[in-house]
């Protein structure tokens, strides 16, 4: 009798057959969720498809696509002798112009690692020190933000604020379409994203831009599945919205969540490091809950900040170029060593792609096609 491992392997060696099967012609498909690129690298998937269709890494890491500018004004909050920097761990190491707030901390800086935004509003709640959230990530964390903004008003607790840095999915991707380095022949789009916002929420993306757009669970037979569904499209000429991760994901994802999100949060033009400025990609938060705006309190402003000159994480998130295919990447840039935040976030593709052993040349350390 097989073991489930033993399973899965079958199951997922099964559909990188079939995908070859389907797949005549060269294809280049993008994932744009960073559990996706972990999984496709620590599996090997790249060894398993052929060589004809390609799956690329997007901007699928909210760390990653937090621009320089606003890792700046974090330490610049993180300056301030009264103030609290409450932040998930990613964050922590990831290079702004000239310092990290692992180094601030190094220097005296109060920065503190929570697991859940709740915990700033408590540890505001319990102290005297000025706390600030940062507010990181798409559509996946700003219910759980927007819980603790709440939550900090009807507690009346004033030495709470949010820098809200939260980005939007859909107009990123529109701005991915719109990239002049590299074309798209279908997504495979995020699992957790579409638990909140639902399989639904991409049918005018796709009318837009008539490409195939599949929503794909994180084992490796999910995503080779999600990747069957695609080639299978562009096989047949169809370019539409299908669901492969029914168990999870519903056609209008969480209403509750969704109407939370819209009671706190409204959408705003923002930055995306790789893609630019991008309208209403953005969020701020309501004039309702304005009293909580870190920046506003503090007086500090996003500026345009400086990455690392032999940094490409900004071709990396919009698939211009392969991790391996960096100049700085595990020479200059490596876990130890990072010049961006692609090889710091346990979502970032260089992570993944020095984590499980691919490097330059298109090789992993076990010799196998990447």
């Amino acid at each position: 009798m097989k073991s489930a491992q033993e399973e899965l392997i079958a199951r997922t060696r099964k559909l990188a057959e079939e995908v070859a099967g389907v797949a005549a012609e060269a294809c280049t498909l993008m994932e744009v969720c960073g559990t996706h690129a972990h999984q496709y690298a620590r599996y090997g998937l790249g060894e398993l498809l052929p060589e004809r269709v390609t799956l690329l890494s997007g901007p699928g890491c909210p760390v990653c696509v937090t621009t320089a500018g606003e890792i700046d004004a974090t330490l610049e909050l993180a300056r301030i002798p009264e103030v609290t920097i409450a932040t998930f761990g990613d964050m922590v190491r990831v290079p702004g112009s000239e310092s990290s707030l692992a180094h601030e901390r190094a220097r005296d800086a109060d920065v503190r690692v929570i697991v859940s935004p709740i915990d700033a509003v408590e540890m505001a709640e319990c102290g005297e020190r000025e706390v600030v959230l940062l507010g990181v990530g798409f559509e996946t964390t700003m219910p759980s933000v927007a819980v603790a903004l709440r939550e900090a008003r009807d507690r009346d607790v004033g030495n709470f604020t949010v820098f809200c840095a939260h980005k939007r999915l859909l107009p990123a991707l529109d701005a991915l379409m719109a990239a002049p380095d590299v074309q798209l022949d279908g997504l495979l789009a995020p699992g957790h994203v579409s638990t909140i916002i639902g399989w639904a929420a991409y049918r005018e993306f796709v009318a837009r831009h008539h490409v195939p757009c599949v929503v794909g669970g994180f084992e490796p037979d999910e995503i080779l599945r999600g990747v069957l569904a695609l080639v299978r499209q562009l096989a047949e000429g169809r370019a539409e919205v299908e669901n492969a991760y029914p168990g999870t994901v519903s056609e209008d994802g969480n209403p509750r969540a969704l109407a939370l999100i819209d009671e706190v949060f409204e959408p705003c033009d923002a930055s995306w490091r790789g893609l630019g400025m991008i309208p209403e990609g953005g969020m701020r938060l309501r004039e309702e809950y304005a009293q909580f705006d870190a920046l506003k309190r503090f007086g500090v402003e996003v500026g345009e900040g400086a990455e690392h000159p032999a940094c490409q994480c900004a071709e990396v998130l919009r698939g211009a170029i392969r991790p391996v295919e960096c100049r700085a990447f595990s020479n200059a840039c490596t876990p130890a060593n990072p010049l961006g935040p692609c090889m710091v976030s346990s979502e970032g593709a260089c992570a993944a792609a020095f984590r499980y052993g691919e490097r330059p040349g298109g090789m992993s350390e076990s010799g196998g096609k990447q």
